[in-house]
């Protein structure tokens, strides 16, 4: 089992879904968890509507402070934006994503970061089974 740590800014969009999306995609093979490097008050609602049509319930989700902890928990670090925020710990596995954010923008945008997260979250899944 592998652990993957999704980080975006706010952890209220990329890196909440991609969590969600991660952990549908993994069926338990493997583990995924998010946090932020700046975090917002509550996932933007935006992105609990587009992640709702799915199926995938992010209302009562609450974002979370990035700490070191979490790095040194994952085997597998995903940033989406966050910068030289993001710890560095030699020996883990980095990969960048590059995202737009979804705060704000139009439901027909959010969706298709979405979908492009899933397509990346089941990359990773398969790319881990191996």
């Amino acid at each position: 089992m592998s652990r993957v740590l999704f980080v975006c800014i706010q952890n209220a969009g990329r890196s909440q879904m991609a969590e969600s999306l991660f952990n549908s995609a993994a069926r338990g093979r493997h583990e995924g968890r998010s946090a932020g490097t700046a975090p917002a008050e509550h996932v933007h609602p935006e992105v609990v509507q587009v992640m709702r049509e799915l199926g995938n319930k992010l209302e009562t989700h609450v974002p979370r402070k990035l700490e070191q902890a979490d790095a040194e928990w994952a085997d597998v670090v995903v940033t989406m934006g966050c910068g030289d925020a993001c710890p560095y710990i030699p020996g883990k596995r980095y990969v960048e994503w590059e995202l737009s954010d979804p705060h704000g923008r139009p439901l027909d945008e959010v969706r298709r970061i979405r979908d492009e997260i899933a397509r990346l979250t089941r990359d990773l899944a398969s790319d881990l089974a191996t």
